[in-house]
């Protein structure tokens, strides 16, 4: 805040500090209250809102637990969230690295220009494109079958699902490593290559301590983005691989029941909250390491 004061002076930093607390009480904290109430509130027809049966009840989080399909899907989303998460760390940290301290200095900028495009276009559009890709019948396949491997059922399972999240997120793993590897001095990776160390022990010892708040950052956010998403489960799924916030939306849109989906929502950004302290542990940071 100091920085500010001294930079932007009294009146800016003002503005600054209402427009900033109006749209985090308005947007965030507002909205998350009223979906906490209606949480506790049984699912009713609008004659009865504010009848006797209109009270405070944990009956919406009881359907959850009642509910050992619920429970299944949610254990699943949970699971292939963090592989997700997994998969994107060990495409992302490799290509931060090389970006960070290998490439050429005047390439990057065009490296990261090529690694945008794909975010101009709408997610939406992007994973409609994957849908005609991992289809049985579509290009991926049929260069498959052009060298010999025979064609592959993608979209079984939660195959499809996982490429399409891993696809859309990666990046958001990418950048946070990037930042946090660029930071890092060079002259130290030498020591450690002077002193005899292998590539493996150099990145284990030396560059991703360093590296820890990007990798939990990025973490973080693609394990948050990946549990949270819609669009590229609802599109990528097969039969049997069902995301819970299809499940929250079919309470909410479909069944009209804001009550039991807006329990689900909860115990949904409860598990984010959960994954968010695991990380900060695991990692041994901090949270505001984390949000730089």
């Amino acid at each position: 805040m100091n920085d500010l004061l001294r930079r932007y002076g009294g009146g800016l930093t003002a503005l600054f500090g209402g427009l900033t607390g109006f749209w985090i009480l308005a947007l965030v904290v507002l909205p998350y209250l009223l979906l906490l109430v209606v949480s506790f509130r049984p699912y009713l027809p609008v004659d009865q809102l504010g009848g006797p049966n209109d009270h405070y009840t944990l009956s919406n989080y009881a359907t959850f637990f009642h509910s050992p399909i619920h429970m299944k899907v949610f254990g699943l989303t949970v699971l292939f969230s963090s592989i997700v998460t997994f998969v994107a760390f060990g495409l992302a940290y490799p290509l931060a690295y090389y970006l960070a301290k290998i490439a050429n200095v005047k390439s990057v900028p065009t490296l990261f220009l090529l690694l945008l495009i794909p975010l101009w276009v709408s997610e939406i559009l992007r994973t409609f494109a994957w849908f005609i890709i991992l289809s049985f019948q579509g290009p991926l396949n049929a260069v498959l079958s052009m060298v010999g491997i025979g064609a592959v059922r993608w979209l079984t399972g939660f195959n499809g699902v996982i490429i399409g999240l891993v696809y859309t997120y990666v990046l958001f793993m990418l950048f946070p490593i990037y930042n946090s590897i660029s930071t890092l001095d060079t002259n130290q990776i030498e020591a450690a290559q002077d002193l005899g160390a292998k590539p493996w022990r150099i990145h284990w010892r030396v560059i991703m301590p360093h590296a820890k708040p990007g990798i939990a950052s990025g973490c973080v956010m693609v394990f948050m983005l990946s549990a949270g998403s819609i669009i590229v489960p609802s599109l990528l799924q097969s039969t049997s691989s069902r995301w819970f916030t299809e499940v929250i939306w079919q309470y909410m849109f479909e069944s009209q029941d804001w009550n039991t989906g807006s329990a689900y929502a909860f115990l949904l950004l409860l598990l984010c909250t959960i994954f968010v302290s695991v990380m900060m542990r695991v990692f041994k940071v901090r949270l505001t390491e984390i949000a730089r």
